[in-house]
């Protein structure tokens, strides 16, 4: 009851201090190490996922002046379009974070302009699971600039 009592007379600016303090305190888990320091419900999920086994990292390597290697966690079973869904999702969050409101993109500019290869081999079926094209935890999946024809 005195916790009650205690949380009635603080301030909202206080309250959100002290759930900061205690979600950086947890955030120290050696289990929840490698999520930002304030995570979406979704990756927390992922990564409790990842840590019971039932999803896996897919290392996704942009093809920019850094190249880029981004972790995205995706489920065992995951399809191609699924691994495409969660590299927008990976992206979207990361503008969010880094308040980047002017680059805006186009998804299915991407798509067309670009395949996602694996050693070499084009992910060109997006209903195929990505362990039919060999991929598993921890590999690397590259963004390779499709050639068009004339």
């Amino acid at each position: 009851m005195a916790d009650e009592e205690e949380s009635e007379v603080m301030s909202h600016p206080e309250l959100m201090e002290l759930f900061r303090q205690e979600l950086t305190k947890l955030m120290k888990d050696p289990l929840l190490k490698d999520l930002p320091s304030e995570p979406k419900v979704e990756e927390v999920n992922a990564q409790l996922a990842l840590e019971h086994g039932r999803a896996i990292v897919v290392n996704v390597r942009q093809q920019d002046e850094k190249a880029t290697i981004l972790p995205v966690v995706i489920v065992q079973n995951a399809t191609v379009d699924d691994l495409k869904k969660a590299i927008k999702r990976h992206i979207t969050l990361k503008q969010e974070r880094d308040k980047d409101t002017s680059t805006q993109i186009s998804w299915n500019y991407v798509w067309r302009t670009y395949w996602l290869t694996f050693h070499g081999q084009k992910l060109t079926e997006d209903h195929k699971q990505l362990k039919e094209y060999g991929i598993s935890n921890k590999d690397e999946v590259t963004f390779t600039k499709k050639l068009r024809r004339k």
